[in-house]
C-alpha cells in the first residue's frame, strides 16, 4: 500500500525531493501562522543569543515537518542533525548522538512518538536541563555519572501527537500544528517545483495537479514528476492541461485525489453491505486488504472528506460519497437531505 502514487508516506523516488525544499522561511508556502510565529521565536534567540526553545511539530505525512526543521536550523545559522525515533534503540545510542551535537545546533528527532521508552525518560534531563544521567557498571558497584551538555535545540516530528507521552509533551517549549494545504497553495507548489525542474506547466496544469493532491505538498510533487513522464513519452516540451488530465486519469487519480483503492472501499460499503453500517474487519475482508492498512492509510483521507463516518455499530458512507461516485440513486431516503 505504501507503493500507492498517492500516499502521503514517503516512497523510492522520492529522493529527488530535496532539491525542491524550500530552504528559507520566505521560500515556504503555506502554513502561514507557523512561519508568522517560527520567525518570531527564531528572531528573539538570536538576538538573546540562546539556542531556540525544544519545537514539536505534528500533523499527517508530507505536510514538510522535515523541510521546516531544515529551515529553522537554516534561518538560526546552525548545524542539524536528522535521526528518527526508532533509529534510537538504547541510552548508549542517545549519548553518542546528543554528545556530538554542538552548542545552538538542532537535532531533529522523527517519528519522536516511536521512541523507546528507557530512552525517553534519559531524555528528560537532556531536554530541560541539558544533563545527560548514565549509570555505569551493574549491582552494588554501580554509579551515577552526569554529563553535561552543550544548550541545543531539539525538534520532535510526529504525526500521533496523542501517542507522546505528557511528560515528554511538556518538555517542548513551541507545540506546532501542519495543516493540510488548499489548492491554492499546492498551485504556488507545483509552479515552483515546474520551475525548478525546468518543466514548462501552464497555470491551469498546475491547479489540476494540486486539486488530486490530497492537500499534501509530498503528493503534488510526485504527481508533478509522473505527469512530467507522460509528457516526455509524447514528445511534448511542456505540460498541458489536456495531457495532465489525461496522465492522471491513466493513473486512476479522480478530481479528488481518491485512487482505486479509495473507491473501491466506497463502492463496496455502498452496494455489497447496501450502505448500512459496517465492521472494520468485514471490510477488509472484502476489499482484502489489512485493518491496519485501512485505519492508517485509506480512512483517514475519507474521513476529512466526509465521504466515511465512524459509529459504534461500524464504517457508514455518507451521502457525499454516493454522489461523487454517482450512486444517489441508492441513497436511502433518510439520508438526501444530507446532499442539501
Amino acid at each position: 500500500m505504501d507503493d500507492r502514487i498517492i500516499t502521503n508516506n514517503q516512497i523510492d523516488g522520492d529522493e529527488a525531493e530535496n532539491s525542491l525544499r524550500p530552504k528559507i522561511l520566505s521560500d515556504y508556502i503555506g502554513q502561514d501562522k507557523i512561519k508568522a510565529n517560527l520567525s518570531v521565536f527564531i528572531e528573539a534567540a538570536k538576538k538573546r543569543g540562546q539556542p531556540l526553545d525544544h519545537v514539536l511539530l505534528y500533523g499527517p505525512p508530507g505536510l514538510g515537518k522535515t523541510t521546516l526543521s531544515n529551515i529553522i536550523a537554516n534561518e538560526l545559522g546552525v548545524s542539524i542533525r536528522i535521526t528518527s525515533g526508532p533509529a534510537i534503540e538504547r541510552v548508549g545510542d542517545l549519548a553518542a548522538l546528543i554528545t556530538n551535537v554542538g552548542e545552538g545546533d538542532v537535532l531533529f528527532l522523527d517519528e519522536i512518538h516511536r521512541i523507546n521508552k528507557a530512552v525517553e525518560e534519559v531524555l528528560y534531563p537532556v531536554m530541560e536541563d541539558f544533563a545527560l544521567d548514565l549509570i555505569i557498571g551493574k549491582g552494588p558497584s554501580a554509579k551515577s555519572m552526569r554529563l553535561n551538555l552543550k544548550p541545543f535545540t531539539l525538534i520532535g516530528a510526529t504525526t500521533r501527537a496523542g501517542q507522546l507521552t505528557g511528560p515528554l509533551r511538556d518538555r517542548f517549549g513551541i507545540i506546532l500544528r501542519l495543516e493540510l494545504y488548499t489548492n491554492e497553495e499546492l498551485d504556488k507548489i507545483v509552479r515552483r517545483s515546474a520551475k525548478i525542474l525546468d518543466i514548462e506547466a501552464e497555470k491551469d496544469t498546475s491547479l489540476e495537479i494540486a486539486s488530486r493532491s490530497r492537500g499534501t505538498p509530498r503528493i503534488a510533487n510526485r504527481l508533478l514528476k509522473r505527469v512530467r513522464d507522460f509528457a516526455v513519452v509524447a514528445g511534448d516540451s511542456g505540460i498541458g492541461l489536456k495531457l495532465a488530465k489525461k496522465a492522471l486519469d491513466s493513473m486512476e487519480i479522480d478530481n479528488l485525489g481518491l485512487d482505486f483503492t479509495d473507491r473501491r472501499m466506497l463502492e463496496t460499503m455502498i452496494k455489497k453491505f447496501s450502505g448500512k453500517a459496517v465492521g472494520l474487519d468485514t471490510i477488509a475482508a472484502a476489499i482484502n486488504e489489512e485493518t491496519v492498512t485501512i485505519e492508517d492509510v485509506i480512512e483517514p483521507y475519507l474521513l476529512q472528506l466526509g465521504f466515511i463516518a465512524r459509529t459504534p455499530r461500524g464504517r457508514v458512507a455518507m451521502p457525499l460519497a454516493y454522489k461523487h461516485l454517482g450512486l444517489e440513486s441508492l441513497i436511502s431516503g433518510q439520508q438526501v437531505g444530507f446532499l442539501e
